[in-house]
């Protein structure tokens, strides 16, 4: 390069640093909170007015990654403790464990009045979260992870908070019921993967969105405003184990589904349609879902009580477009049908567009539930099956092209 052509390149450099370092201490941070922490901290060394610009950062993302632990630990506990104002985000993540700091940087991070928090510390026991943390007034987001969860006796609630995530958690009933109706502005819910929770109550009348899978006994869901949700029980927990619900529990169940009535999406796991069929709630539901255009079940279509429940929300959802289901075998193959047969002679699905079944085996109780879809829908365009079976595929597809159907439109299509 020519020494003109430097000199010219290097004027431009020093004009657009300049620029830079001109900039607002806010308009650095924003600018800053595009790199991870460690390197935002490094820019001190640019020049005096950027010595403390990384002070400043609206969002801190801490994670351990390839950190040794002291390194971490030393880092977080710098940037918690210089860092100037108001932090709108912080993201706290790591697989090592950090029992013995994590008191100290909860107690920091709420000095900081955040707006958004999220904790996910995977390494070790449970950490138990701190009452300085159930006192930031103005938090609208908390994702946590791998936690206790125990309210302070005097908590005030979080007024300003949307979003609450809480997965691989423990609590009791009182305080996940508290916690949950003292956000009066939340709107979306999740709840996945965990224990101390027998009796889930659930009383939102903000709530828009709900995803729940974990193991409980009972459920107390009061959520007016709810459009989507996602119910589904822990695999891993008593799964086999459930025993009819009482018959005092049964309007109990019945009104929590009647608190649905506006919901436009519902996914039900297959072990919490268990939990629904065992409870007999195969009669007709309290409610009518009008606003209800796509289901999805993780259903046993050789249990019988199960296909009756389904069938309930079928007819009191009129204007469902879209369902989806996974099935799954039983463990004992329940071949008598009689019950269901009566019922699906009453069915009426006029506005199903789209069908599918994942998992197909092209068992005799699959065929036949697909033949009665194909009977129910006068609008249906296709039933996608995506086949898992090992018997003959051949002989399947034969009986499935077979099948009489009421829509002339309507295909069957194996995956």
């Amino acid at each position: 390069m020519s020494t003109c052509k430097k000199a010219r390149a290097e004027g431009i450099c020093v004009v657009t640093l300049d620029r830079l370092s001109s900039l607002p201490p806010e308009i650095k941070g924003n600018i800053l909170s595009l790199l991870n922490v460690e390197e935002a901290v490094r820019t001190c060394t640019l020049s005096s007015t950027w010595r403390d610009a990384w002070a400043n950062m609206p969002k801190i993302s801490l994670r351990d990654g390839n950190f040794a632990r002291t390194k971490f630990v030393t880092l977080v506990d710098m940037v918690l403790s210089l860092h100037k104002g108001t932090i709108e985000e912080c993201h706290i993540s790591g697989n090592k464990n950090y029992h013995d700091e994590f008191g100290r940087w909860m107690l920091m991070l709420s000095r900081k009045s955040p707006r958004s928090v999220i904790i996910k510390l995977n390494s070790g026991p449970m950490y138990r979260i701190p009452s300085c943390l159930f006192s930031l007034g103005d938090l609208k987001s908390l994702r946590l992870k791998n936690c206790i969860i125990s309210l302070p006796r005097v908590f005030q609630g979080f007024k300003s908070l949307t979003y609450l995530s809480l997965s691989f958690f423990s609590s009791t009933d009182r305080d996940i019921q508290n916690l949950i109706s003292f956000c009066p502005e939340l709107t979306y819910l999740r709840l996945t993967s965990f224990e101390g929770i027998k009796c889930l109550n659930i009383q939102s009348p903000t709530l828009e969105d709900l995803l729940v899978d974990g193991y409980f006994e009972d459920i107390n869901l009061d959520a007016p405003n709810l459009e989507e949700a996602i119910l589904s029980l822990d695999l891993k927990a008593k799964s086999y184990q459930f025993v009819p619900i009482p018959h005092d529990k049964e309007s109990h169940v019945k009104q929590s589904l009647g608190s649905l009535s506006d919901i436009e999406m519902l996914l039900v796991g297959g072990f919490f349609m268990k939990y629904l069929s065992k409870g007999c709630i195969v009669t007709k539901l309290p409610v009518v879902f009008t606003r209800l255009e796509d289901i999805y079940l993780v259903i046993c279509l050789s249990d019988q009580r199960q296909v009756l429940t389904a069938c309930s929300l079928f007819q009191n959802a009129p204007n469902l477009k879209n369902l989806g289901m996974l099935s799954y075998p039983s463990r004992t193959w329940d071949e008598d049908k009689a019950s269901i047969q009566e019922l699906t002679l009453q069915m009426q699905m006029d506005h199903l567009v789209t069908a599918s079944v994942k998992e197909f085996r092209g068992r005799d109780y699959e065929v036949d539930f697909v033949a009665k879809l194909l009977t129910w829908a006068p609008a249906l365009e296709e039933v996608k099956l995506e086949w898992k079976g090992q018997i003959d595929r051949s002989m399947v597809l034969t009986k499935l092209l077979a099948l009489p159907r009421v829509s002339p439109r309507a295909k069957v299509i194996v995956t």
